[in-house]
């Protein structure tokens, strides 16, 4: 195996002190570069990929100091960055002189960050230190001035950049008394947290959610909470409750099927009319994107229905229409003249006369399929007929085909 420091890592030339400019794209491309350089050493020298691991998470954030994090997207980037590394470093078989040189290189770089990115590292500092022996020992470091910072004493009160690295390692410490009487003051969830998972570790679960759920405020985080309630239920095995009370909240997704899909997966006892059911509820006026979360779940009838509910994107209906015409025929009928329903009322993103056309032509493929284009065809003749004033595109489109 190489040596950590004569190993050439091609990122650490890209992540110099404000290697970036503003614009975060470019960096998030690095970011996931440097990711996954990082992984090609790892099943073969784990230590070394622990080292390029650490060694990416002291350059990260000096690296990106000039770049616009605005919308959020850059953050996102390096956490997933964390996220990925911080099990790499975790698990790396080092010896004990190694891995504290790695904790203490990742302890001076999360106290210089300045923006900062990578604050939530020292959410995994238990993890981190690998043992219950060495999250002991930073405990020790840490406790004095974290205690400090937490009093209730306002010329002792203040921000310390270690404080969750000593929560967190308190409890990989499993020194959970210490941890719950620490915390007995006003503090914020993220610290309170730490307390919630010491009660329910040394299996006082009840207390630990009535505490959690105690912790409600404008300046916590509702679906933090709830993901830590709903761990404990699912770890004591109580997993209709942890669905009941915080399933559907807690596994959102970039889209209402992602949102489906994650939920599903994580309950896959439940059936999937009754989570679909579940989260359009949580949504109410939005039926109608819930409609291709169940037409993935093979939930044709009730698909339909959401769509006819309140308006659905007439481009994911058009589609259904047509991939669904040889193996649905019905659904896929419904589908297209759904897409064509909402076309004639106006409802779109950049709507062309394309998309009109492939919205009928869809919906007579399968009506044909079906066996009904001549009662198809009079309806759609007699829906854009009926389209309102103002609304004439589609009438515009259709008009001369439909003789109308």
């Amino acid at each position: 195996m190489p040596k950590a420091e004569t190993h050439h890592w091609e990122f650490k030339a890209r992540f110099r002190r404000h290697a970036f400019g503003w614009k975060s794209q470019p960096a998030i491309t690095r970011i996931k570069e440097a990711v996954a350089e990082i992984k090609k050493v790892a099943r073969k020298e784990p230590v070394l990929w622990a080292e390029g691991a650490v060694a990416f998470l002291e350059r990260v954030s000096p690296a990106l100091e000039h770049v616009d994090s605005s919308s959020g997207a850059i953050g996102t980037a390096v956490g997933n960055a964390i996220a990925a590394l911080v099990p790499i470093i975790a698990h790396a078989p080092a010896d004990a002189k190694t891995r504290e040189a790695w904790l203490e290189r990742l302890f001076e770089a999360h106290q210089a960050d300045q923006i900062p990115y990578i604050e939530r590292l020292a959410d995994h500092w238990g993890e981190l230190c690998a043992s219950k022996e060495v999250a002991s020992m930073w405990a020790d470091k840490l406790v004095g001035i974290t205690r400090m910072a937490l009093s209730p004493d306002k010329s002792l009160r203040g921000h310390f950049h270690g404080t969750a690295a000593c929560l967190s390692a308190l409890y990989r410490a499993e020194r959970f008394d210490e941890l719950i009487d620490l915390l007995q003051v006003d503090a914020l969830w993220p610290y309170k947290q730490w307390a919630v998972r010491a009660m329910a570790a040394s299996g006082r679960k009840a207390e630990a959610l009535r505490y959690a759920e105690s912790c409600r405020s404008s300046w916590a985080s509702d679906y933090e909470i709830d993901s830590v309630c709903e761990e404990i239920l699912r770890a004591s095995g109580l997993i209709d409750e942890a669905y009941a009370r915080y399933g559907v909240r807690t596994n959102p997704g970039g889209t209402y099927l992602a949102t489906f899909r994650a939920v599903a997966k994580k309950y896959p006892h439940k059936a999937a009319g009754e989570i679909l059911a579940d989260l359009v509820k949580t949504t109410p006026g939005d039926e109608g994107k819930w409609f291709a979360a169940a037409k993935d779940a093979g939930l044709y009838d009730e698909a339909l229905a959401l769509a006819s509910r309140t308006p659905c994107d007439p481009k994911t209906l058009t589609r259904a229409a047509r991939d669904y015409a040889q193996r649905q025929p019905a659904f896929a009928m419904g589908a297209g003249l759904l897409a064509l329903h909402w076309l004639v009322q106006g409802y779109g993103y950049e709507i062309t006369s394309a998309d009109v056309w492939e919205a009928y032509r869809s919906t007579l493929a399968a009506a044909e399929r079906y066996g009904s284009l001549a009662e198809v065809k009079d309806r759609v003749r007699k829906l854009v007929a009926a389209a309102g004033a103002g609304e004439h595109f589609v009438t515009q489109v259709l008009g001369r085909e439909l003789a109308l």
